[in-house]
């Protein structure tokens, strides 16, 4: 596969989303929520990249987040990136990758997992454009099964040097509901709370497009997070499967297939 590659302009706009836009989640008790293993306050607001060099590698989202997310750590005054992508091996087959190993202060070692997704209300479950991903599946993964591998024998075997890590989960994205279907938002998922600010998002089936009164723009892949830029096409017909776009006056929307989430 080629390599994607996403310029200067677009990676400090991202970069600057990353580290001032809140997470999916919030605690309950706000006097426990420096604790939490979800993160809730941002470490990165103070910090500008203003001088990023153009992205060349994977095209997935997830990728180029995962590599803005460093250069924040980077630049961050009171973290030093240890180890990224550190994969995790058992009898020479790789059974699990870890994120972030960090140094947070002098001593205080830290297990980062990151990671930006965006999700659609549909019968009170939120599920990812392509349906099989569902918000419930994806937070009880990453707590119980990512960030518990700095807890097995072999990450204690093959990295004695990481141990007692202190655990964070940082989830960002957006969360869409269909404004044209009558639904209560729930104010929970899995068990944890749901920031409500980030329920910002729409979404519809190709067949109520035509309610949606003002112009959409299509959106890059790499600008699913910040939104349009000038060079954004206009969409004009949603014979796509999932077209994700933003109209005139800022609305991000998806625009899905009929028959999802049930056309996987």
């Amino acid at each position: 596969m080629p390599n994607y590659t996403v310029d200067s302009a677009i990676l400090t706009q991202f970069a600057r989303w990353i580290a001032t836009t809140a997470p999916l989640f919030c605690s309950d008790n706000k006097d426990r929520a420096k604790d939490n293993v979800i993160v809730e306050q941002l470490p990165f607001e103070q910090i500008r990249l203003d001088s990023l060099s153009d992205y060349d590698g994977n095209s997935r989202l997830g990728f180029i987040y995962q590599y803005l997310c460093q250069k924040l750590f980077e630049h961050h005054p009171d973290f030093s990136v240890c180890e990224t992508e550190l994969q995790l091996n058992d009898n020479g087959r790789t059974i699990g990758e870890l994120d972030f190993i960090l140094h947070h202060g002098q001593t205080k070692a830290e297990h980062w997992e990151v990671a930006i997704k965006f999700y659609l209300f549909h019968e009170d479950k939120w599920y990812g454009p392509n349906a099989i991903d569902r918000l419930d599946k994806k937070l009880n993964h990453m707590l119980n099964h990512q960030l518990k591998h700095t807890e097995t024998d072999t990450f204690i075997q093959q990295f004695p040097q990481w141990q007692h890590l202190l655990q964070h989960l940082l989830l960002q994205g957006r969360l869409y509901i269909n404004p044209f279907s009558e639904t209560d938002i729930p104010t929970h998922c899995a068990g944890q709370l749901i920031n409500s600010k980030r329920v910002t998002g729409f979404w519809c089936y190709q067949s109520q497009a035509s309610q949606i009164k003002e112009k959409l723009f299509q959106l890059n892949k790499s600008c699913w997070a910040i939104g349009r830029q000038d060079s954004s096409a206009q969409v004009t017909d949603f014979k796509q499967n999932i077209i994700h776009c933003q109209s005139e006056s800022g609305r991000f929307w998806f625009i899905v297939a009929n028959n999802w989430p049930n056309n996987g």
